[in-house]
């Protein structure tokens, strides 16, 4: 078992230490990887590094004594809520990530639930392709954990969730997109069935959130999903995806500010120490998360944000029309953005991700159906054509699969 070393170890030596280490993890500066980091050039690194130093030891949980941070993070919520087409009414708050977002979402219908309608044993309603945060919130906060089923083209059967919905359902789910396959669900069908029942209702757009509002202002035909939609109560965005901020930075988004005091806030007065209130999971929070959101947002703007999208779709297009061109291989469904699954009908494409990983690309696997995935990110334009020669050569020669799991990584 490690222990702590007796003495401090130079400053040299534990960067030599640290360095050498890092060199076996995966080559996201060099575009090798497909998920997990977002790079948007070294222009916003340096953005984001100086801003992270800036404020590298406050702490978020008491604003009375950080009142900048509580302004910055006034202003991520109103400029993403200003990106999903949110009412004049609408407020949020930022958290650590996707998940911590997901988990508010649940937290807060749950309690709008057990207020408004008197439900005791709540339920929650999701497609089988919604992130697994919304199975973890289920198992954290005591809801049971109903799937809605996919329909051919991977997005959720609203017939099916007809069905399922019932008075004891607390938060009916879709996704924009989806993880696995990049489609959109049919966001306003599936919140009409939760609002003519008084449900609320959660868009996870932690992939979408600052991606889609800009493919839809480069003539993209995207799917409706945002607050424009009747019945959408909450949504969820990850700055630290396409809003390109370091981890850990996410923002959710309630329709109906009231929703976020009531339902979300947690407040406890019976203790020696004094009020105590906090809108996410956490007590005490980073700050360099908010600042380096606030910071790049208001650094790229909408035309950096433009900029970005459109490089973005277009090396998206090009992968996706050269994974099609590639004897055997197809893209699963239909993907609205730049995120998508692809596997085969007549090879074995997990034997094919074996040779792409030899061949050093990061690439995660999928199964239901088998399926490489992959996420775009602007710097992938420069690897592009390297890493569809390097997919071509797999598919033409691949031995047996060596059995590597699917797994979100």
């Amino acid at each position: 078992m490690m222990q702590l070393p007796k003495t401090g170890v130079p400053r040299d030596e534990l960067f030599s230490r640290m360095r050498a280490r890092k060199a076996e993890d995966a080559d996201w500066r060099g575009g090798r990887t497909w998920s997990l980091i977002y790079p948007a050039g070294p222009e916003v690194d340096a953005i984001l590094r100086e801003a992270n130093e800036l404020y590298l030891h406050e702490n978020a949980l008491n604003p009375f004594r950080f009142p900048s941070l509580r302004q910055m993070e006034t202003e991520v919520v109103a400029m993403t809520a200003g990106l999903l087409r949110a009412p004049e009414a609408a407020d949020g708050a930022m958290t650590s990530g996707g998940t911590e977002s997901i988990l508010m979402a649940v937290k807060a219908a749950r309690e709008r639930a057990r207020a408004e309608r008197g439900v005791a044993a709540p339920e929650l309603l999701a497609p089988s392709s919604a992130h697994p945060a919304f199975a973890k919130a289920a198992t954290y906060l005591g809801l049971k954990h109903v799937q809605i089923p996919l329909r051919s083209d991977f997005r959720a059967d609203v017939a099916a969730a007809a069905r399922l919905i019932n008075e004891s359902t607390a938060l009916v789910v879709g996704s924009a997109p989806n993880y696995p396959f990049g489609v959109v669900d049919p966001i306003p069908e599936l919140a009409a069935l939760a609002a003519e029942r008084g449900i609320s209702f959660h868009t996870d757009a932690c992939l979408g959130g600052f991606l889609l509002p800009f493919y839809e202002r480069l003539g993209a035909d995207v799917p409706p999903f945002d607050f424009r939609v009747p019945g959408v109560t909450t949504i969820s965005a990850d700055v630290h995806k396409y809003g390109y901020c370091t981890k850990g930075a996410s923002v959710i988004v309630h329709r109906d500010g009231e929703h976020l005091r009531r339902y979300q806030l947690f407040v406890h007065r019976d203790w020696p120490g004094g009020i105590y209130g906090s809108f996410s999971m956490a007590g005490a929070r980073p700050a360099a998360p908010i600042a380096a959101a606030w910071a790049v947002m208001n650094y790229l703007g909408e035309e950096g944000y433009g900029h970005l999208a459109g490089r973005v779709r277009q090396t998206t297009e090009k992968l996706q029309a050269g994974i099609r061109s590639i004897p055997g291989l197809r893209v699963w469904g239909e993907p609205v953005m730049s995120v998508m699954a692809f596997g085969s009908e007549e090879l074995d494409i997990m034997a094919v991700g074996d040779v792409m990983d030899d061949r050093g690309w990061c690439l995660d696997r999928q199964n239901g159906p088998d399926a490489l995935h992959i996420m775009v990110s602007p710097e992938h334009a420069g690897v592009a054509d390297a890493f569809l020669g390097d997919l071509s050569a797999a598919a033409r020669n691949h031995g047996s699969s060596r059995g590597k799991a699917a797994r979100y990584s």
